[in-house]
């Protein structure tokens, strides 16, 4: 690796640190097609971009704990469940053509910056829709008295066992594709949770960082015994990512959450079309 390239593989990880902080995704959704472009084969593409989103996630999930919104259950079960599975994808992904995962990298970028977006008129309406929901159960459980409490209570207990059941098939679903494609599984966890979650933008991108540092941890032992890190890599993205977490994460908890959505899909989107092409060009 010559100079300049080491200084663009320092680059990439400084903006994928940024991305990080600022969406959740763990910043692989950069890192990896950027040091594809640098010269990584296509497995190390995949491979050499997983030992930077641990330490990237921990930073950002640091910030965003200080000011209160991580959702620690949604971020616990997700990354929980997703461990096993990232195993399992990273193992799959020794099997597979990589030129292919580059591809459907490309696709599942696509498909989480256009749902992202949409999904901000669909919580918004959601949101509504809980609230109303909520006013109305008051009301019933005031007028009905102890009987209506504890059936409501029963519901209750369902509904956080629905939930759990959720949460564990997006986390496992977000680990296998971690370990698949070495992303940090947010590009589909942030998607989940604000459109059938209905959790808001800033509370989803927090609590997915605390899955994406659960489960890059599996995804990267894997990774390193099959061979697929290139430490050089790895290293220069290391030192790249984990202080520009800090900077993502202040932008977010600073920006509306609008703002966000718009941002977010729009880069994914961007991101899909111009890499996706660049692969299916190579293939």
């Amino acid at each position: 690796m010559t100079w300049y390239e080491a200084l663009a593989v320092l680059a990439v990880g400084l903006g994928a640190g940024v991305l990080s902080g600022m969406f959740g995704v763990g910043g692989a959704v950069l890192t990896t097609p950027g040091i594809r472009v640098l010269g990584a084969t296509p497995i190390e593409a995949v491979g050499s971009t997983i030992p930077a989103i641990l330490p990237g996630a921990l930073s950002g999930t640091w910030r965003y704990s200080r000011a209160g919104i991580v959702n620690w259950r949604v971020g616990l079960v997700c990354g929980a469940t997703g461990s096993v599975l990232a195993v399992v994808g990273a193992w799959v992904s020794d099997l597979v053509n990589a030129h292919l995962l580059m591809v459907l990298t490309a696709v599942l970028a696509g498909w989480g910056g256009v749902s992202t977006a949409r999904s901000g008129r669909a919580g918004g309406a959601a949101s509504e829709e809980v609230g109303e929901a909520a006013r109305e159960a008051a009301r019933v459980v005031a007028e009905d008295g102890a009987a209506t409490v504890a059936a409501g209570s029963a519901t209750t207990v369902a509904s956080a066992h629905l939930g759990t059941a959720t949460l564990a098939l997006v986390g496992s679903c977000a680990g296998f594709l971690a370990g698949l494609l070495g992303v940090g599984g947010g590009v589909v966890m942030v998607p989940a949770f604000t459109a059938v979650l209905r959790i808001p933008i800033k509370e989803a991108v927090a609590s997915s960082l605390v899955a994406v540092a659960i489960f890059s941890v599996p995804a990267l032992i894997t990774h390193v015994t099959l061979g697929h890190v290139n430490w050089a890599f790895a290293l220069l993205l290391m030192v790249g990512s984990v202080p520009r977490a800090q900077l993502g994460s202040h932008l977010t908890l600073g920006s509306s959450e609008r703002t966000i959505r718009v941002l977010f899909g729009g880069f994914l989107v961007v991101l899909a079309v111009v890499y996706g092409s660049a692969e299916l060009a190579a293939l």
